[in-house]
């Protein structure tokens, strides 16, 4: 049995003072909108990477988590918590492991920001992709369930649950390629010839149109919560970038983790750990969902996913240009730019 964290965000902290909210103000105010709820309240931060402040809330017996934007100058379609909210709304209609949204609050001057209340699901989050805590019998279990878990999403019909406004139906990976190369276009420092075959040779050789479905965005052993005494998935995190789109682009981007992760991608390290390699993992998402996937289809969708990484490392590359990037090792980003332009270019050559 795989080892429990102190929470699903592997432990709390105290509220930073740019994060702080008041319990005093935030009591009554969930004791009049949230049924049963009743305080004192206590408040803790989670740690984690998340750019949505999230929180640890505890009153009597009942423990929730809240989402808000955080504070300061934002972009405008940037930390969406009332996208995430409404999700997660409407996927409580369904069978997918989502928490129980409770109220979301769009007025700014209570807490500072907008933001929402779900109710908290106990588990763990694993952070390494070898499951090092766990056995080979917890590692299969967990790859299978997050693998049906995605299928499960990918089950669902959008315009049945309340979501037919949640983006545009239809042409989704024409679009993406479009964004990405004007995104890549408007960041490149250097050419990148595989990076141009793959902007020219995409648009022309798109997959065939998928039905429209709710995809994640991204979708990785990160952003679940797994249950430690069952290792199924009980519950899907940061719900960001979710929009309505094609499935296997979304399953496929969520396999680039079998190419780029140096466990993962070692078929042997695979075997050897009870892992489902790469051609395993995506004949078990066939079998678990309504779609089958021609190789040379595969091929496409894993070129599109190789593509759209790169143009995303290749904006942080941009951005060292420009003097904004973050991380440490942003400047690192452009050689990761190449070697998936090439990978990509060696997919749909196949």
């Amino acid at each position: 049995m795989i080892k429990k964290f102190e929470s699903q965000f592997n432990g709390t902290k105290e509220m930073s003072e740019k994060h702080f909210i008041d319990p005093e103000i935030l009591t009554p105010f969930l004791e009049k909108n949230v049924t049963d709820f009743s305080g004192p309240l206590e408040i803790k931060e989670f740690i984690g990477g998340q750019s949505n402040p999230t929180y640890f809330l505890k009153a009597g017996e009942k423990l929730y988590v809240l989402r808000r934007k955080p504070p300061g100058v934002l972009l405008k379609t940037a930390h969406a918590v009332d996208r995430e909210f409404k999700v997660i709304s409407a996927l409580n209609k369904t069978e997918v492991p989502v928490p129980k949204a409770y109220l979301h609050c769009a007025d700014e001057s209570l807490i500072g920001t907008e933001f929402f209340v779900m109710e908290y699901v106990d588990g763990t989050v694993i952070w390494e992709s070898d499951i090092p805590h766990g056995t080979n019998e917890d590692r299969y279990q967990i790859y299978s369930s997050m693998n049906e878990t995605m299928a499960s999403l990918h089950s669902v019909d959008p315009f049945k649950i309340g979501l037919e406004d949640f983006g545009k139906p239809g042409n989704y990976v024409a679009r993406q390629v479009s964004r990405w190369t004007k995104q890549y276009r408007d960041s490149e420092t250097a050419e990148i010839p595989s990076m141009n075959k793959l902007i020219d040779w995409l648009p022309k050789n798109l997959p065939s149109e998928k039905p429209t479905r709710l995809v994640h965005g991204d979708f990785s052993l990160t952003n679940v919560i797994v249950n430690p005494e069952t290792n199924k998935i009980a519950s899907i995190l940061d719900w960001e970038l979710s929009t309505l789109g094609d499935p296997i682009a979304d399953f496929s981007y969520h396999c680039l983790q079998y190419f780029i992760n140096p466990v993962l991608s070692d078929a042997k390290k695979c075997k050897e750990l009870n892992i489902p390699d790469i051609n395993s993992y995506r004949d078990m998402y066939m079998e678990n969902s309504e779609f089958e996937i021609s190789e040379s289809e595969w091929n496409t969708y894993m070129g599109f996913s190789m593509f759209k990484l790169a143009a995303i490392a290749q904006g942080i590359t941009g951005r060292v240009r420009d003097g904004t990037a973050a991380g440490k090792d942003a400047d690192k980003f452009f050689e990761q730019t190449i070697s998936l332009a090439e990978l990509g270019w060696v997919f749909v050559q196949k």
